[in-house]
């Protein structure tokens, strides 16, 4: 594939997108992101798993994906283009299969991540129904039905066009942030009645019969799905102004906002929730933070809206990754590496509507599958994008160390010599079986299985492309896999 790099414009023939944001927006933008679904799904196990020390698998996750957005940093202010992780492996080892699996692991993790969201969705919906005196079925059965109904949705908002709107991403991230200060506010004002014992944040109590090492390793890769979203600010690097001047403070800013979160959240549910209701509450998927409401401030109407809020805040992570998910199979198939049907658009909404079938299938499906499978959905697709994730983040690291070989542009900011070694290593670690509980080894399952499917789709478009048309199968112009 042959460069221009004398060439200012980052889309090269086509012109710039408009560059709206700027460092307050896209602070809001990656602290929405970030505070998506992850802390309704994973909270819960990560207490059963470390007890009252549930805030430093947070705090160890939050190391791990600082080093990795060191590693991003340096890339996306060398390479300001959009198509992120696909783009730094293309670069670094320019081998097209490698590149291809790279970014069809980020479309199935946007997919997870959106079923994970939508599971969540449909229990915190149903619970609120049913707080509110409307009789609800409930059962894993019922919540999976939800799940379908909403993706099916989502999938009707796709095809209509829904754009990525930052101020609207401004609205729901306030949402999302009210929602979780009403979670710290009730677990402070526990703590300041003398019911909460926060003695409890320092001790150590786990369910398995793991030490405390292990169990900080498996709890931390748990926690790792609440630290993703970072990355998704890539996608906006044409669209923000003075990308290499605020990406890289923005970028940070927000990761640490999110920790701080989360650990008060973390801090909240411990006091809140006795020691010995965790395991009940980390049984009914989702509900860890609906149950800080409302054993907290069981006197005041809150947890009647509490329910909504939650559906709100994660419908809108679901949103972005069925998106997200669409429009780079759109891409893929625009680049014949995946099948040219997936390319296909309406002619009037100029939306890809069988990538927004053909994603919105898997994700049924996924639902379908991983409700027979596995006992709790949230915790095995949630581990399943972290997994995806840990995967892809490692071949960012180690395409940072190969790209620092390339003297032909760069970069306004260099990571510390030897994080992305650290960061690669790390994120390799938390891969391993030994991150996991004996339970969620489904989740190498399901991730093997949605990759299987992208390699049988690449197998099928290689065919057609050397049968029918001959030629190779490969990435034509990575720099715009997202247009």
């Amino acid at each position: 594939m042959s460069q221009t790099t004398s060439e200012v414009d980052v889309n090269g023939p086509s012109p710039d997108l408009k560059r709206v944001m700027g460092p307050k927006l896209l602070l809001l933008f990656i602290v929405g992101d970030i505070l998506g679904a992850g802390i309704y799904a994973v909270t819960g196990s990560m207490a059963l798993e470390v007890g009252g020390i549930v805030w430093l698998p947070f705090l160890v996750a939050f190391a791990v994906a600082t080093l990795t957005a060191l590693s991003y940093l340096e890339l996306v202010t060398k390479y300001p283009q959009a198509a992120g992780a696909a783009l730094y492996t293309h670069k670094a080892f320019g081998i097209h299969f490698v590149t291809f699996l790279v970014a069809f692991a980020v479309v199935c993790s946007g997919i997870t991540s959106a079923s994970t969201s939508s599971n969540l969705l449909a229990t915190n919906f149903l619970a609120g129904l049913d707080i509110n005196g409307i009789d609800v079925p409930g059962g894993k059965a019922a919540v999976t039905t939800v799940s379908l109904v909403f993706m099916l949705v989502l999938a009707a908002i796709n095809l209509r066009g829904v754009g990525e709107s930052v101020k609207f991403n401004v609205v729901l991230t306030v949402i999302e942030i009210l929602a979780l200060v009403i979670v710290i506010c009730i677990g402070f004002w526990v703590i300041a009645k003398g019911d909460g014992d926060l003695s409890r944040i320092t001790t150590f109590e786990s369910g398995s019969d793991r030490g405390l090492f292990l169990a900080v390793t498996v709890a931390t890769s748990i926690a790792f799905f609440a630290m993703v979203g970072f990355e998704d600010s890539v996608n906006m690097v044409e669209e923000t102004q003075e990308p290499e001047r605020i990406f890289p403070r923005t970028m940070l800013t927000g990761l640490g906002i999110a920790v701080l979160v989360y650990m008060l959240v973390a801090v909240s549910v411990i006091a809140v929730i006795p020691q010995g209701d965790i395991e009940r509450v980390v049984n009914e998927d989702g509900k860890v933070l609906l149950n800080v409401v409302s054993i907290g401030a069981p006197d005041l109407p809150i947890d009647k809206v509490f329910p909504f809020l939650t559906c709100i805040a994660v419908a809108n992570t679901a949103l972005i990754n069925m998106l997200m998910a669409s429009r780079l199979l759109y891409g893929m198939a625009n680049q014949d590496v995946l099948p040219r049907t997936l390319g296909k658009v309406l002619p009037g909404r100029r939306t890809p509507y069988v990538g927004i079938a053909f994603s919105t299938a898997l994700a049924i499906a996924l639902l379908t599958v991983v409700a027979q499978l596995a006992s709790s959905t949230v915790d095995t697709l949630s581990g399943t994008t972290a997994l995806l994730l840990l995967g892809v983040f490692a071949v960012v690291n180690v395409a940072c160390l190969v790209l620092r070989r390339d003297t032909s542009t760069e970069s306004s900011f260099r990571a510390p010599r030897f994080t992305p070694w650290i960061a690669a290593a790390a994120c390799l670690f938390l891969v391993g079986p030994w991150a996991k509980d004996s339970g969620d080894r489904v989740q190498y399952q399901v991730a093997a299985g949605m990759l299987a499917v992208g390699v049988v789709l690449w197998a099928l478009t290689w065919l057609a492309n050397r049968g029918l048309r001959g030629q190779k199968t490969g990435f034509r112009d990575i720099d715009h896999l997202e247009e």
